[in-house]
């Protein structure tokens, strides 16, 4: 299965150079980089596939299995707490059970979807993944978080849109299926952001207008506070130090970096998204585009994209779940960032 990083390479690849320059635990940066590679090479094979699942969906009950990997590189080492059960001792435990609710309730209470796979499936956590690893990730069966380094990044169950962000991949992996590659791959990784950002919203009961909009800012540790990750309302500005580097996201077509990183051109949907949800609220926008995504398929490009929102916005219109110009406002945000 396909491994889904949160923490793109040009910014591990970038600390792992810099951090012994800022004073940063050099070693803990190189562990992480080392790590991510020898993961991401398995992406990279699997980069002229898709990521539908291997597996047909079994009906589940929807549950939470979290798991507590020691500080190794391997994941499922001890289960620590399951559902129902009370909160134990460690918070970072307790932080990923509450994150793995959080998604899963807003896919069911927003946009009617039961669990990852909309069957119930299982959502597995990990935490203490390997030895002050810095990123979290999704590889195709469970949620995967490190501790980070306490530097730059803080423990990755820190952020609620982290979690969210990386089941997000699960349901694009069961659903269109979008290839880790070019547009497809740029969609994928946007609307995982755009998901993450509206289960960040459903926790804190905030809505488009009161949102920051930044991917990640509550990972930065004390040195890092002001930076995130990615910022969907203004893609490229979200970090600019360096430690992290420049933030190279692109937030128009005219920035399209062909055979680029996804999280690079993710930024173009993410936009997109940003504009469509300013107009419309958050969450009648995260209709449109859940109800986008189901009409996708693996190599899909951004025009598709588009006009599957336009059309779905349409519908959802015509239906009276959302305003009658919505279907507009859709195809305006695309043509703002360059799609038409």
């Amino acid at each position: 299965m396909p491994i889904c990083f949160f923490i793109p390479s040009h910014i591990t690849d970038h600390l792992a150079r810099a951090a012994r320059a800022q004073g940063l635990d050099a070693d803990a940066a190189q562990r992480t980089a080392v790590a991510s590679a020898a993961v991401r090479q398995q992406r990279r094979t699997m980069a002229a596939t898709s990521l539908v699942a291997v597996t047909a969906p079994i009906p589940g009950r929807g549950d939470r299995q979290i798991f507590d990997d020691r500080g190794t590189f391997e994941t499922g080492v001890r289960p620590v707490r399951g559902e129902g059960d009370k909160p134990v001792n460690a918070v970072n435990v307790n932080a990923a059970h509450d994150a793995l609710g959080a998604t899963r309730d807003f896919y069911r209470e927003v946009l009617g979807r039961d669990s990852i796979d909309n069957a119930g499936s299982t959502l597995i956590g990990d935490v203490n993944f390997g030895d002050s690893y810095g990123n979290a990730f999704w590889d195709g069966t469970r949620m995967v978080f490190g501790n980070g380094d306490g530097q730059v990044f803080q423990d990755f169950t820190r952020d609620v849109g982290v979690c969210a962000h990386e089941l997000s991949h699960g349901v694009t992996q069961y659903t269109a299926g979008l290839a880790y590659t070019e547009q497809s791959g740029a969609m994928n990784e946007a609307f995982s952001d755009i998901f993450g950002a509206c289960v960040d919203q459903y926790v804190h009961k905030l809505d488009a207008g009161e949102h920051n909009w930044l991917i990640g800012e509550e990972l930065m540790a004390e040195r890092m506070y002001g930076e995130a990750i990615r910022s969907m309302a203004h893609p490229g500005t979200a970090y600019d130090n360096p430690v992290l580097g420049k933030d190279p996201q692109a937030a128009h077509m005219s920035q399209y970096v062909p055979n680029g990183d996804p999280h690079v051109n993710s930024g173009i949907v993410n936009r997109a998204f940003y504009l469509t949800a300013i107009e419309l609220g958050s969450f009648p926008a995260a209709r449109v585009f859940y109800a986008a995504l189901r009409g996708l398929w693996p190599r899909a490009q951004f025009t598709d994209g588009a006009y599957l929102c336009a059309e779905q916005a349409r519908i959802l219109a015509r239906d009276g779940r959302i305003g009658r110009n919505a279907p507009q406002t859709v195809r305006a945000a695309f043509r703002a960032v360059g799609i038409n």
